[in-house]
């Protein structure tokens, strides 16, 4: 049913974004044992725009225990497109190949294609399973095995045959405004992806992660939107969260830095989206000379915000907790520019659709930590997507 264009459009919603689009020469990451063929092919093809993404499932070279067959997705897919644009206001710039009536068409679909109305989704785990859970990982940090952990549900619909690529994304970015928004198109993957999180940027020798930890919503009256404001940025809890966050990502830079170079550019940072009100850290360091694109993964990856500390724990036991395969969520989509640099956002806040088996999927997290209250993280989660989805009101 997918004789979509493969499609990768990453729009900032500032007026700039960058689209690669067209078939080229592609690759597949089955497993992760195939890390060096990825080097190889970013190595063969270094002059080019390069497109793709890193499946959340990739988590296997940290946790090895864990090896699935069951995946919709391979591990990662990257590909280099015919041609590549850059977006500037009303600008357009063709930065590889010559074929500039694709991009009008692409432009045509988003200007067409209203956004999508979908029926309610179902919730995987109900809310007292999810409660439970919640007490159980309170009970593994408070014997030691966990400091923090993001511990994430799915909401679904099954069956559901969609047109239009075009027309999820328009809903989702409607709602969301954010500024590492995208859209995937892959004959087995159509991702909407309403991030506001950066997963890492590579400038030269500079790298750079801007992990999220802190939620407050988005209020109508100004007073009370300022209110939520203060209230995120002076809560205990979710500066225990975020510092946690940004010690694991200092440490995991640490691996591939330059000695010393490992710095917080910004701690508590507070940024504002159509929805919601975030704290963002930035963190950067010098990369080590010469340093293939797995060693980068192999440190960094999966990102500290979605996962915990200490990370290996936190993906042993949300594997066995979690009842869904977060697959492309929690995962990453990016570019790599010619030369080696790259950037790449954390595909959160996004709807997922498998059409080949007509499945659409919302994944939703937040960090548990040993103050989390059940409840309130139940409800911190319908926030972040509230706006994405309907939900069956018996769940």
């Amino acid at each position: 049913m997918n004789n979509q264009i493969p499609t990768c459009y990453l729009n900032s919603n500032d007026g700039t974004a960058i689209i690669g689009l067209g078939d080229g020469p592609e690759f597949t990451l089955k497993n992760q044992t195939q890390l060096p063929a990825l080097d190889n092919f970013l190595k063969e093809y270094r002059d080019s725009y390069i497109f793709g993404y890193l499946s959340y499932e990739l988590k296997q070279h940290v946790d090895e225990s864990v090896t699935k067959d069951n995946l919709k997705l391979p591990l990662a897919y990257f590909w280099v497109p015919s041609v590549v644009a850059q977006f500037n206001q009303e600008e357009i710039t063709l930065l590889q190949g010559n074929n500039i009536s694709l991009v009008h068409e692409f432009i045509e679909k988003i200007i067409q294609s209203a956004a999508l109305d979908l029926a309610p989704f179902h919730a995987r785990t109900p809310k007292d399973k999810y409660i439970h859970q919640v007490n159980q990982i309170k009970q593994l940090i408070q014997r030691g095995d966990l400091y923090e952990t993001n511990y994430c549900q799915e909401f679904f619909i099954e069956n559901i045959s969609l047109s239009s690529p075009h027309g999820l994304y328009n809903l989702v970015n409607e709602r969301t405004e954010a500024p590492f928004s995208g859209l995937l198109i892959t004959n087995n993957l159509w991702l909407a992806c309403g991030s506001p999180e950066r997963y890492m940027q590579k400038e030269n020798n500079q790298l750079k992660s801007q992990p999220i930890k802190g939620t407050a919503p988005r209020m109508r009256d100004a007073i009370d939107d300022e209110a939520a404001k203060q209230g995120l940025i002076h809560s205990k809890k979710e500066r225990a969260e975020n510092v946690m966050i940004v010690d694991l990502v200092r440490n995991d830079l640490s691996k591939i830095a330059e000695p010393g170079s490992v710095h917080v550019d910004e701690l508590f940072g507070l940024y504002s989206f159509k929805t919601v009100h975030q704290m963002i850290s930035t963190i950067t360091c010098k990369l080590k000379p010469t340093l293939p694109f797995s060693d980068i993964l192999k440190s960094t990856f999966p990102m500290g915000s979605m996962t915990g500390a200490p990370k290996r724990n936190a993906l042993k036991f949300m594997e066995q907790l979690e009842d869904f395969n977060r697959e492309i969520y929690s995962g990453s989509i990016g570019y790599v520019k010619p030369g080696g640099d790259f950037d790449f956002n954390v595909v959160i806040r996004s709807l997922a659709y498998y059409p080949t088996e007509n499945y659409l999927s919302c994944g939703v997290g937040s960090a548990i930590t040993i103050g989390a209250d059940a409840q309130q993280e139940y409800e911190e989660c319908l926030l972040k997507i509230g706006r994405l989805i309907h939900l069956k009101s018996n769940e």
